[in-house]
């Protein structure tokens, strides 16, 4: 099963750059999609030629946030939100399958002031207690989505000069050992070690892509068992649909 997760960024940006045929020619099972910005309704048509199944999780505010997930399996159930006042925001939607359910995760930024910052730490303490609950569950889980943090220093090119900044503060890397705690695991850092450099996101200021100065934001976070029987991890960055980059792994199911 080929599982990819991507912050468009917009989806008739990325539309616009190319990803629907991206998505097309790599043909992937599940596709958890984050910072949709868009309604239901105004999803570019080109998007039905996938062939999915599409449940999509919009925020209240228009042009902002917004979850999405593709699956050419039919789910079973599709659970909105996680019960929490964030579901506004449109930032957590769960689709269970016969053996196994997928989420698709997008974590505040807390980046442009300190509001928001608190923000993004309410969010991750209600949304860990999340995690907590369906661990308890014994399902098989994988979340996919940007976490908007950089869990250790080799997840980021200049985290020396980031350890004071919102992505790579100390409560926020301590918050991603917890859900490892929990049983979880990274399992695209378990695929290529601990010492191989990826990232999945650039700032669009400067010449960071070029560079490769960037962070890696967006994960599969799963069950061991899944782990177990996960390979292919992969970073695409032959072309860029939005300052984010496709995460794919393939798992045995």
């Amino acid at each position: 099963m080929h599982v990819l997760t991507l912050n468009l960024n917009g989806i008739r940006s990325a539309t616009s750059k190319g990803v629907v045929n991206h998505l097309t020619k790599h043909q992937a099972d599940i596709l958890c999609l984050q910072e949709v910005r868009a309604l239901p309704k105004d999803i570019p048509e080109v998007w039905k030629t996938l062939e999915h199944h599409c449940h999509y999780h919009p925020a209240q505010k228009l042009g902002y946030s917004g979850v999405a997930l593709l699956s050419k399996i039919k789910p079973k159930k599709v659970h909105i939100g996680f019960g929490s006042t964030f579901d506004l925001e449109g930032r957590v939607l769960k689709a269970d399958f016969a053996d196994y359910s997928v989420v698709s995760v997008y974590v505040p930024s807390g980046s442009s002031s300190e509001h928001r910052h608190t923000l993004k730490m309410q969010f991750l303490d209600e949304f860990f207690i999340y995690l907590k609950k369906l661990r308890r569950s014994r399902r098989e889980l994988i979340f996919c989505g940007d976490f908007n943090i950089a869990h250790k220093p080799i997840d980021l090119t200049n985290w020396k000069a980031n350890q004071k900044n919102s992505g790579f503060l100390p409560q926020e890397r301590e918050w991603l050992d917890k859900v490892l705690d929990l049983g979880y695991v990274d399992t695209f850092r378990q695929l290529v070690g601990p010492e191989a450099v990826h990232y999945s996101w650039w700032s669009n200021r400067g010449r960071a892509r070029e560079n490769n100065v960037g962070w890696r934001l967006d994960y599969h976070i799963t069950t061991p068992a899944l782990t177990k029987g996960a390979h292919s991890p992969s970073i695409y960055r032959e072309q860029f649909f939005s300052d984010h980059a496709p995460v794919t792994i393939e798992y045995n199911v």
